[in-house]
């Protein structure tokens, strides 16, 4: 069981489009265990490659009851509802800060796992927050990018301060 060390807001892997991935190796499953075992920490719902430092097309989630633990390799998000839902939203990379973040209210990715096999996660509520969120990382962004202009002025000073 390996549970890697989160990077945090500042590091520019963050900031870095990842790579897709071309093909499954040995590399590739140690990255899915990994993901699935720094996701399986308490307290955590996704956790995106780059956010363990690796520039690489893939997340895990643990949604307990809701939705699982899983992992979905080059995600790429194909349906978004136009109902939009407002909620507080954190990231590890972003430690202990909640914002008020707008995202729609439905998403569904498509995407392969660990064995090459298409799959798909789609749903509401904390699930297409999940899904946003996550994909987000691997296209290089944070969830603060998104922010209302005077809430991402606010996140921006307290994330100064706790740095």
């Amino acid at each position: 069981m390996t549970v890697r060390p989160i990077r945090i807001v500042g590091d520019p892997v963050l900031r870095t489009a990842c790579d897709p991935i071309r093909k499954i190796t040995d590399g590739t499953r140690t990255l899915v265990q990994d993901l699935l075992d720094t996701v399986d920490d308490e307290g955590r719902a996704g956790v995106a490659a780059n956010q363990i430092g690796v520039s690489l097309r893939a997340f895990s989630w643990n949604l307990g009851e809701e939705g699982g633990l899983g992992c979905i390799l080059n995600p790429v998000i194909v349906e978004l509802s136009e109902e939009l839902q407002l909620d507080d939203e954190g990231c590890l990379s972003v430690p202990e800060l909640f914002f008020p973040r707008t995202r729609s209210s439905y998403a569904r990715c498509v995407g392969m796992d660990v064995e090459g096999q298409e799959i798909e996660l789609a749903g509401e509520g904390l699930v297409a927050r999940l899904i946003q969120h996550e994909v987000g990382h691997l296209d290089g962004a944070l969830y603060i990018d998104g922010l209302e202009r005077s809430v991402k002025k606010r996140a921006l000073r307290q994330i100064r301060e706790t740095l």
